[in-house]
């Protein structure tokens, strides 16, 4: 296994639907990679950050400006 297929395994990972088989490989790559492990951990804690977090309602007004700044922020960087 290398970087490129540990990252495709990674949302499966976290899901536990990785087959056994797989799931050793997955293992063994971490064991070797500090990089992936990286990924792995740093993708741990943003997932921990985001289920200890509460949902805000927002209002129509505050949605359609931040919508707006977003897209021109996006549409100027790929000028």
């Amino acid at each position: 296994m290398n970087c490129t297929d540990f990252l495709s395994q990674l949302t499966d990972y976290f899901d536990g639907q990785i087959p056994p088989e797989l799931l050793e490989e997955v293992r063994a790559h971490l064991g070797e990679c500090s990089h992936c492990r990286v990924v792995l951990n740093t993708t741990r804690q943003t997932i921990e950050v985001y289920r200890g977090n509460e949902i805000y309602d927002i209002s129509d007004d505050l949605r359609e400006r931040l919508h707006s700044a977003i897209m021109t922020k996006c549409l100027a960087s790929k000028t």
